[in-house]
């Protein structure tokens, strides 16, 4: 009897754009920093980044150019995806553009999402075909992996060949710069490409799951005033120690989930491509997952890291990490066909998900 046969998304192009804007950790000395008070912190500022970079592992991070958007480097990354896959780019059916605060300008403080990014990045791209439907995804820093899944339902159901997802920030220009956490945040942009393929063996992305928590959570990411009375503006704000627990806490239980409905167990995972929030965290999190498979050795060249030099770009660090590995441009790490590979982010909502990704 032959095989049954069915269609799976498998990325076929992939692209970045890393900014060119370097800020070293020094570049913050002088910074006053405020409690959220408003009392100043008066301990030294080359004392206050050192002990970040140890928090951390962040020595620097990359920004935007100021005459740049979002969408200027959210088309960059998709040109360069577009190329890599050889596709027709009137041939596509969605463009999903996953990310937080829209085209804020550098210098401003308001969010600019109208029209919608997507839109922006279709026009710029030069595409006319009014097949191609484009909308944006707002879901925090998970939101090019949510993204991914749902161009996946697209795909599958046959309603689509080929997407685009990209996920985008400037993530930076709504930090507070009396908040220590403006040293975490960081710009950039990447693009991929999903094409559906019949197979008779899983190929490419597999199945994913996903979670939100609102009771206790809601508040962890979320917009507010700055710690300076003075002044005006909201920014984003982050309950740091309450978000590294709850993260702790669940990400490692999905990603279990995730292993679980894939009939996967630990062993089978080649790579673990996590959203690049905080070094530290990071490497608790993957701890914590090899643990609940009672492994008390923990091998982290299963998780490669961009953050030290990259920073937290929110939705462009997971595919980020990808694009750098399959384009040999992460010393230590490579991707060959038949690797499992995990992908998962955590961030505002509070969202969490995952999903598995066979390569072909």
């Amino acid at each position: 009897m032959c095989a049954k046969k069915s269609i799976y998304s498998v990325i076929t192009g992939s692209g970045s754009y890393i900014p060119s804007v370097v800020i070293e950790n020094s570049h913050f000395e002088n910074n006053v920093f405020m409690n959220e008070d408003g009392s100043v912190i008066d301990t030294p500022g080359k004392e206050i980044t050192e002990k970040f970079e140890q928090i951390t592992d962040i020595i620097e991070r990359r920004l935007a150019p100021k005459e740049m958007v979002t969408s200027d480097m959210a088309t960059e990354a998709a040109k360069e995806a577009i190329a890599d896959s050889g596709i027709d780019p009137e041939e596509l059916d969605y463009i999903i553009v996953a990310h937080n605060l829209g085209d804020m300008k550098s210098g401003s403080l308001y969010p600019d999402i109208l029209p919608t990014l997507a839109s922006r990045v279709k026009n710029k791209l030069g595409i006319k075909s009014p097949n191609a439907v484009a909308y944006d995804m707002t879901f925090g820093c998970p939101g090019w992996t949510q993204a991914m899944i749902q161009a996946n339902y697209y795909i599958k159901s046959g309603d689509a060949q080929k997407v685009l997802v990209i996920g985008a920030d400037t993530i930076s220009r709504s930090m507070d710069p009396h908040d220590r956490d403006t040293m975490i945040f960081a710009d950039g942009a990447s693009a991929t490409i999903l094409e559906g393929r019949v197979s008779e063996e899983p190929v490419g992305m597999l199945k994913h799951v996903a979670r939100t928590d609102v009771d206790d959570y809601l508040d962890l990411l979320k917009m507010g005033c700055s710690y300076n009375p003075e002044r005006e503006g909201t920014y984003l704000k982050m309950l740091g120690r309450k978000l590294y627990n709850y993260a702790l806490t669940y990400v490692p239980l999905l990603a279990q989930e995730c292993l679980s409905k894939n009939n996967m167990q630990l062993k089978d995972v080649k790579k673990v491509l996590i959203h690049q929030a905080n070094a530290k965290m990071d490497e608790a999190i993957l701890k914590r997952i090899f643990r609940l498979y009672g492994e008390k050795n923990v091998d982290f060249s299963v998780m490669p890291m961009t953050i030290r030099t990259l920073g937290n770009s929110s939705v462009a660090t997971v595919p980020t990490l990808y694009d750098l590995i399959v384009k040999g441009k992460l010393e230590g790490h490579e991707l060959k066909s038949g690797d499992n590979v995990m992908m998962t982010s955590v961030g505002a909502g509070m969202n969490i998900n995952a999903f598995m990704y066979k390569m072909p």
